[in-house]
Formats: C-alpha cells, sequence, structure tokens
C-alpha cells in the first residue's frame, strides 16, 4: 500500500490508503488575508502563532507554511519571501512538534523552507509546467522529500478530468525520471465548485479511483473549493470530505479551526435578545455563555468538517473500534476531575433512590 512519510524533528505522520485522513493545516497563508500580511511585513508573528497552537490543538497533522507576502516597501517575492519563510518555519516548529508542508511559488522559498525545517517536511507544489518541473523536481531529489503534485500544466486547468489525470500520470513519470517513487507524490487532482459545476464532486471522486488505483499515489486538495460561493458551506463541505475519503483521497489541505466567539459578537447577540425582552442577570462568565445563545464555544475548536473526517474515518475502519471518535466526543472534564455527563448520571442516580 502507498505511504507517504512526513516527518518533524519528533513526530512521524504517514499519509497511506489505510491510514487516518491527514489533516494538513491551512491557516498560516497570508493570501486574502490583509491583517495578516501587514503583521508579517513589520515582523509581528502573532497570529501566526495563535493560528499554529489553534490548528494542531484543533486535529492538523501537518501544518502548511506559506509566507507570500507581497511588500509594500518591496514588491519582488523573490527577494522578500525566502528569509521570512525562514522565520516563520524556525518559529512554528518552535512552537508545535507537526511536520511541516513548505508552500510557496517562488523558488528561493522553498529552498530556504526546505533548509530550515526539521525532518522531513512536504514540498508543495509542482505542476505539469515544464518550467516547474524541471525547477522542483531536482529540489525533492536533493533533499528527499515529498511532494503535492497539482493537476495543471501550461494549458492551464482543465475541466476535463481526464485531462487532468493526463497531467497527473506527466508529473509521476517525469519524477521516476529523478529517480523519485511515485509514494513521495501526493496528487492535488483540483476540487472544482459544484455550484459552477454540478459534476464536480462527482469528477473529482472518480479521478482519485483512478489516482489510486492506475497510479498508485496518495491525493489530497483544498476541501473548501467545493462549497465556494454557496450558502452553508460547512454543510456541503461535512458531506464532501467523507465522500471523498470513501473514494480514496487521503488527505486535504483544509481549516480545523471554529473560530471562538468574540466579545463583540456576544455582545451584539445580547443586545438583539435585550431587544426581544430577554435579559441576561450581569457578571455571567462569558465562557459559560456563548454557547447558550446560540454562538458556539467561547475559545477555538475543531470545526465540524474535522468532525466529519473523524466520522469518516470510524466508518472506513481507519479508527479500530472508533478508539479516536469516542475520545474526540468524550464530555469535557468538569472541575475536580469528574466527567460532566459522568456525574450528572451519578447524581441521577442518587436521586431517584432517595425519591
Amino acid at each position: 500500500m502507498t505511504r507517504t512519510v512526513v516527518e518533524s524533528k519528533t513526530r512521524t505522520v504517514v499519509i497511506g490508503f489505510d491510514e487516518p485522513f491527514c489533516v494538513i493545516g491551512e491557516r498560516i497563508n497570508p493570501t486574502g488575508r490583509k491583517k495578516l500580511a501587514a503583521e508579517l511585513e513589520a515582523g509581528d508573528f502573532s497570529t501566526v502563532e495563535k493560528d499554529a497552537l489553534e490548528q494542531v490543538a484543533c486535529g492538523a497533522a501537518v501544518l502548511d507554511v506559506n509566507a507570500g507576502v507581497v511588500y509594500n516597501s518591496n514588491p519582488n517575492p523573490n527577494e522578500t519571501e525566502p528569509p521570512l519563510m525562514t522565520k516563520v518555519v524556525e518559529m512554528v516548529q518552535g512552537l508545535v512538534d507537526v511536520p511541516l508542508c513548505i508552500d510557496s511559488s517562488v523558488p528561493g522559498a522553498l529552498e530556504a523552507g526546505l533548509a530550515a525545517a526539521h525532518g522531513r517536511p512536504l514540498l508543495n507544489s509542482v505542476t505539469g509546467e515544464e518550467d516547474r518541473l524541471e525547477m522542483v523536481l531536482p529540489l525533492v531529489k536533493k533533499h528527499n522529500v515529498p511532494v503535492v503534485a497539482i493537476s495543471n500544466d501550461d494549458t492551464g486547468i482543465s475541466e476535463d478530468p481526464d485531462v487532468r489525470f493526463t497531467v497527473d500520470r506527466k508529473i509521476v513519470e517525469r519524477a521516476a525520471d529523478f529517480g523519485i517513487p511515485a509514494h513521495d507524490i501526493v496528487v492535488d487532482p483540483l476540487v472544482m465548485p459544484v455550484g459552477a459545476m454540478a459534476t464536480a464532486g462527482l469528477q473529482v471522486f472518480a479521478l482519485v479511483r483512478r489516482l489510486r488505483e492506475e497510479l498508485g499515489v496518495n491525493t489530497t486538495c483544498g476541501a473548501s473549493n467545493i462549497s465556494f460561493g454557496l450558502p452553508n458551506r460547512h454543510g456541503i463541505n461535512n458531506a464532501f470530505l467523507p465522500m471523498a475519503a470513501a473514494a480514496g483521497i487521503t488527505s486535504a489541505i483544509m481549516n480545523p479551526v471554529q473560530a471562538g466567539a468574540s466579545d463583540k459578537k456576544i455582545a451584539e447577540r445580547l443586545e438583539a435578545l435585550a431587544a426581544l425582552g430577554i435579559t441576561v442577570p450581569e457578571g455571567v462568565d462569558a465562557a459559560a455563555l456563548a454557547p447558550l445563545i446560540g454562538l458556539g464555544p467561547r475559545n477555538a475548536s475543531p470545526s465540524r468538517e474535522i468532525e466529519a473526517i473523524k466520522a469518516a474515518d470510524f466508518l472506513l475502519d481507519h479508527d479500530p473500534s472508533g478508539g479516536t471518535w469516542i475520545r474526540f466526543n468524550k464530555p469535557p472534564v468538569a472541575p475536580g476531575g469528574v466527567e460532566a455527563g459522568a456525574r450528572g448520571a451519578r447524581e441521577g442516580r442518587r436521586r431517584r433512590r432517595s425519591a
């Protein structure tokens, strides 16, 4: 069976057909995040630190690290991105022990990330474009690391899954010419938005099966792409991820974190309730209050997508006896070390006996 091994200094993660679904946390990426981009240019890594710790706590097995900031002071990423990538990689692996995925389109940043990373990181990414193949594959061979292969080439991204498969086969064959085995290629078949293409889900499931059966490679994807532009994106993602896992996809680059309810959101909800004549006593702990007024946990928690993935692992027998699923759903421990549910049950039994 195909096994793609990625490592940090102290931890090994295996992406494989018979392994639990591998969650690659996507949050350390300034693309589309103006606040994070501004912080990184200013040398402020507080959000990176927060994102690293939260993603691992919520279930990420690998962290994607992207330092693609276009500096206002210097718009040349070939000069600014490599040193920033080094700083971000060093900071992240100083905080968490999971393996990293070095993510960049800048050759120097990939080199810098590989030089700074401990263990055996995943490299993101190579495409079927000739110049990218000639630039990235020697780097993969030199550092003996696995690489994400994206299913597009010089002609762009095809809507035809057969064309994308042909690109993937070309990448695997070219990698073999460099002595890179298929088990070190993790193919991204490119998930299209189902809102724009009704058959997008069916296409990717069929393509993943071909990649597994004919090329023997592991697979990944940008999980949220499937729901782009649609309402209730979590609902679509929650259906897509277990179906993709059943089709054979073995990992996803995604957000494992459900953000906690902010003070602002709590205040806004309380104002709305007050307008309806519902008031809350002063001094109530916000952490306890947020779930009661429909805002979910006060602090960051695993996303609903993580819940769907853990359920899929159980159903696909990648979670022996459902042990991970049971631990994931265990009630929180109440003060004094007694599980809240168990304590309540015991108290209920005592009350029934005394009645």
